[in-house]
C-alpha cells in the first residue's frame, strides 16, 4: 500500500490496520516529497516526519523510500518481484493518474490488486481547514495579524455561501485564492455559521478494533504521559518513543475537548477527543488510552491504574503561557515519580499551522482542487463498502 501520507491522521491509520487484515506482511510504500510537490503541491510535512508517523503506526511491517507517485507496470512489475508483495491495496475512492486513467489498472488487470473502505469523516484537506478556522480567532496558535486572515480561514469560519453549494466550485477566472475560497466553503458548515463540522461518526467497533486491549502484566512498571495529542504529529511520536522506554507498559490520558480549549483557546483541539483517541491508539509505543483524563494527575488516577511514573516532554502548546501546568503534576512530584523527558522534537500544532499560513498560495490551490474532489465522491461515488 503506497501513499504520502501527509498530515497522518486515524483514516490514513484505519487504511493501513484494513490492509494488515488482508494478509501476513503490511510494506507501506512512502512517497518523496519532491513527487508529491510535483503531482499535488507541497506535503505540510517533510519526508522524515512522514517516516516517522508511518513507521509508528502497529500495523505496519516494512517502509519502501523513494516510490513513484504513478504507479506505471514496470514499477508495479517491480513491487511484485525485488519486494515480493502479493497484492496491492487501495481505498474505495477513485486514484487516477494525470492522463485521468486509473492508477491501479495494471494491477487490477493481474488479479493482484484488493480494495478497502475509505474511512470517512476526515482528510488532509479538512484537517486543515479545521486549523485554518482556528487561526481566525485563535492569536496563540499563529502570529498572523487580523488584517492578514488567511481566505481559507474567512470561508471556513464565516461560511461564505454566496452561491448554490450543491455543485463543485465554477472557476470564473478569479485568482487562486477566490477559487479556494469557494472551495472550501462546499464544506460542511454549523448552523451558527464559525466552525466547520467533522464528518466523523464514532463508534464503538471502532474503538475495539484500534485497541488491543492489552493490560499490564504482573510486576510492570506503568508509565503515564497525558495531552491533548491534538493532530497527532512526529513530536508526539517521538516523545511517546521516550515514554514507553522508561517503563514497561505506557498509558496515554487524553484531555476533553474541553479542557483543551479552556487551556489553548477557541477552536481548539482540532480534532475531537475520539479522532485523537484512535491516532494515540494506532501508536505502537502505546498501551493503553484513558479518554477523558483528568487535567490534573491526583492520587485517585494513580492508584486507579497502578502507575508508577509520570512523564512528560520538555516541549508543550502552551509553554510559558501561564495555564497552570505547574500545577498538573504537584502530587506525583512531590511524591518523587514525575520525570520531564527532553523532547527530541519542537513540533507543536501550532508549528504545523504555521506552515501552512506560511504556504498560503500553495495550499489554496490545494486544498480548492481537493475539496471539489472530495464533495464530489461524498455526493455521488459513496457507496457502501464493507470494511475488513
Amino acid at each position: 500500500m503506497d501513499g504520502c501520507f501527509d498530515m497522518m491522521h486515524y483514516g490514513h491509520a484505519n487504511a493501513l490496520r484494513q490492509a494488515k487484515a488482508l494478509g501476513d506482511v503490511l510494506v507501506v510504500g512512502l512517497i518523496p516529497d519532491r513527487e508529491i510537490v510535483r503531482c499535488k503541491g507541497p506535503p505540510v510535512l517533510n519526508e522524515q516526519e512522514r517516516y516517522l508517523l508511518v513507521d509508528a503506526v502497529k500495523w505496519v511491517d516494512e517502509i519502501i523510500t523513494g516510490v513513484p507517485y504513478d504507479l506505471s507496470p514496470e514499477f508495479v512489475e517491480e513491487l511484485f518481484a525485488k519486494h515480493k508483495i502479493d497484492y496491492i491495496i487501495h481505498g474505495d475512492d477513485p486514484c487516477l493518474l494525470p492522463d485521468g486513467t486509473d492508477a491501479y489498472a495494471h494491477a487490477k488487470k493481474l488479479g493482484r490488486f484488493k480494495m478497502i473502505k475509505r474511512t470517512e469523516g476526515v482528510s488532509t484537506t479538512d484537517i486543515v481547514g479545521r486549523m485554518l478556522t482556528c487561526t481566525r480567532v485563535n492569536p496563540h496558535m499563529t502570529k498572523e495579524r487580523e488584517d492578514e486572515v488567511h481566505p481559507l480561514t474567512r470561508s471556513f469560519s464565516h461560511g461564505g455561501r454566496n452561491r448554490d453549494s450543491s455543485g463543485p466550485p465554477v472557476s470564473n477566472g478569479s485568482n487562486n485564492a477566490s477559487n479556494a475560497e469557494a472551495g472550501m466553503s462546499q464544506l460542511v458548515i454549523s448552523k451558527d455559521l464559525r466552525v466547520g463540522v467533522s464528518r466523523f461518526l464514532p463508534t464503538s467497533r471502532r474503538l475495539v478494533q484500534f485497541s488491543e486491549g492489552k493490560s499490564a502484566p504482573e510486576g510492570a512498571t506503568i508509565v503515564y504521559i497525558d495531552g491533548a495529542f491534538d493532530v497527532f504529529h512526529a513530536g508526539h511520536v517521538e516523545i511517546l518513543r521516550l515514554a514507553k522506554e522508561a517503563g514497561d507498559f505506557l498509558l496515554a490520558g487524553l484531555h476533553t475537548d474541553e479542557d483543551v480549549e479552556a487551556r489553548r483557546g477557541p477552536h481548539t483541539p482540532i480534532m475531537n477527543v475520539h479522532e485523537r483517541a484512535l491516532s494515540v491508539l494506532a501508536c505502537k509505543y502505546v498501551d493503553e488510552v484513558v479518554i477523558g483524563a483528568p487535567t490534573v494527575v491526583g492520587e485517585d488516577l494513580l492508584r486507579t491504574f497502578n502507575i508508577q511514573l509520570v512523564v512528560r516532554g520538555s516541549v508543550s502548546e502552551t509553554a510559558g503561557r501561564g495555564t497552570g501546568d505547574s500545577t498538573r503534576y504537584a502530587l506525583p512530584c512531590q511524591k518523587g515519580m514525575f520525570k520531564q523527558l527532553p523532547s527530541p522534537s519542537n513540533i507543536t500544532t501550532r508549528s504545523i499551522i504555521q506552515r501552512i499560513v506560511d504556504n498560503r498560495a500553495a495550499f489554496e490551490a490545494r486544498n480548492a482542487k481537493k475539496v471539489a474532489s472530495e464533495n464530489a465522491y461524498y455526493s455521488t461515488s459513496k457507496d457502501y463498502v464493507k470494511e475488513v
